[in-house]
């Protein structure tokens, strides 16, 4: 059995596309999936299973779209794509206050062009600070901007097939 994190993009935000996650884990399971665990509303689930992630990728969007009457995009890494992450950690030198988020976001296929590994917001406060493996590092400063447009700058840059959580949710996840 191989250890998934299924990463649902745009649910329960501002009380729409509402997927419950305790019916959620419940369809998941009906539908053969192993000690499944959800983290949050924002759409976090870690499963295992013996199908492959190409086989994954196609059932999960399908069961809830159908329980649910909606599409919503899914991205699928491996724990181990998960722990390399961790492991990475290139947030590690930023100083961490209040004010700063850390972001990680996960893009559904590599950019196909060479896309901006690296990004400075003209205010400063929005950082990209590393691309790696269809995973984008930024870092945003809220005592800068207090209006950020990081998702819209990082959906600019990469499209919209992508999907964003702080680096708290990613330890976290790491810990299921």
């Amino acid at each position: 059995m191989q250890k998934y994190a299924a990463l649902l993009r745009g649910i329960n935000v501002g009380g729409n596309k509402k997927v419950p996650m305790a019916e959620l884990k419940k369809i998941l399971e009906k539908s053969g999936l192993k000690n499944v665990k959800t983290l949050l509303a924002s759409g976090n689930v870690i499963f295992e299973s013996n199908s492959n992630i190409l086989q994954l990728q196609t059932l999960i969007p399908s069961i809830i779209e159908k329980e649910f009457g909606f599409p919503v995009p899914v991205l699928l890494r491996t724990y181990k794509e998960i722990e390399k992450i961790i492991e990475l950690n290139p947030f590690k030198e930023i100083k961490v206050t209040s004010q700063i988020r850390l972001y990680v976001t996960f893009l559904f296929e590599n950019p196909e062009k060479k896309s901006t590994a690296s990004y400075i917001s003209k205010d400063e406060s929005f950082k990209i600070i590393l691309l790696s493996d269809k995973t984008v590092f930024s870092v945003l400063d809220l005592s800068i901007s207090n209006t950020p447009e990081a998702m819209n700058m990082l959906e600019k840059i990469y499209g919209k097939n992508i999907t964003t959580r702080n680096w708290n949710t990613i330890l976290k996840i790491a810990n299921l």
